[in-house]
């Protein structure tokens, strides 16, 4: 088990691990979007995990077969992880995985997706639910969302409601009050939301971070970068210039350009996890070593936001 730092995420109460996993990767073929997985090494990755000592597991119905996967390794471990997952997000007639799409976010849909995440991870409760990609204020009252979700916390079968907010709406989710905890994008080459972070940590709500080592954009060769599909190449060629530009090389003293990714995520003083997700048991132990190390020395972490800041 390795050694890995812990908070406790805002009002819940709940003890996570500073470094949490991210189940989108294990979405497999579907929609187009994913590589073909194997569910053997999906489920020893899904063991080593929790072996590894971290407690937060994130996922979506929007994640293709992740779910599924989750429900058939690990459900008998429910005990030792948190489990986060997300709704407004297409439900399957049929039971099969969609992957990411359109989102609807009224009362029957958003039950229906909780109870479809249940079955298909076979548990009797979620931890965490998220209102998926940030829907606007507007559009939560006009579909009366959030009492939905709040019926199935009181029916015991979501324990706490969050949201997966990004600007422009997200402040508007905080002034609601209603939310426990708040998914939002993070790294050092995505600095958008770092007084976001704090807002939400000072009104009480748990902060999990995605896209903390920016989807390993600052170590990506060229090549790799290309390959990407097109709507994301301009996105990752920006965040990688930033880098670059900002001479972040001259503060790493030996560590990888991953490593510092990570640890200057965990280095927000108001974040509570980040999920960081793999098919790629190497990645994971990388990930899991770098996590372990916690925080950047605090000359390094003001030092690398300065030369952020200027470039």
């Amino acid at each position: 088990m390795t050694d890995l730092p812990t908070s406790t995420l805002g009002r819940t109460g709940l003890t996570v691990t500073k470094l949490g996993y991210g189940a989108m990767e294990l979405r497999g073929p579907g929609g187009g979007r994913g590589r073909e997985i194997d569910d053997a090494t999906i489920g020893a990755l899904l063991n080593e995990v929790l072996d590894s000592g971290i407690r937060l597991i994130d996922t979506s119905p929007d994640y293709g077969r992740s779910e599924e996967l989750i429900g058939a390794h690990i459900s008998k471990r429910r005990e030792e992880f948190v489990l986060t997952s997300k709704c407004g997000c297409v439900v399957s007639t049929d039971g099969s995985p969609i992957g990411f799409g359109e989102h609807t976010f009224t009362r029957e849909n958003v039950r229906a997706g909780v109870e479809q995440s249940l079955k298909r991870m076979q548990t009797d409760h979620l931890d965490v639910v998220q209102f998926h990609a940030s829907p606007a204020r507007s559009t939560l009252k006009q579909n009366d969302s959030v009492a939905e979700l709040v019926a199935l916390r009181d029916e015991g079968k979501v324990r706490f409601v969050g949201m997966s907010g990004t600007q422009p709406n997200i402040g508007d989710h905080i002034a609601m009050g209603v939310f426990d905890v708040f998914q939002i994008p993070y790294s050092a080459v995505e600095r958008d939301h770092e007084e976001i972070i704090t807002r939400a940590a000072r009104a009480g709500a748990g902060i999990i971070i995605r896209g903390g080592v920016a989807r390993g954009i600052a170590s990506a060769s060229p090549e790799a970068i290309e390959r990407l599909p097109e709507r994301f190449r301009d996105v990752y060629e920006t965040r990688r210039d930033r880098f670059e530009r900002a001479g972040l090389d001259d503060v790493l003293d030996g560590m990888s350009r991953m490593e510092f990714m990570l640890r200057f995520t965990i280095s927000h003083p108001d974040m509570d996890t980040t999920i960081v997700g793999t098919a790629n048991p190497k990645h994971l132990a990388a990930n899991l070593a770098a996590a372990s190390k916690g925080t950047l020395p605090p000359e390094v972490y003001e030092e690398a936001k300065n030369r952020l800041d200027a470039a």
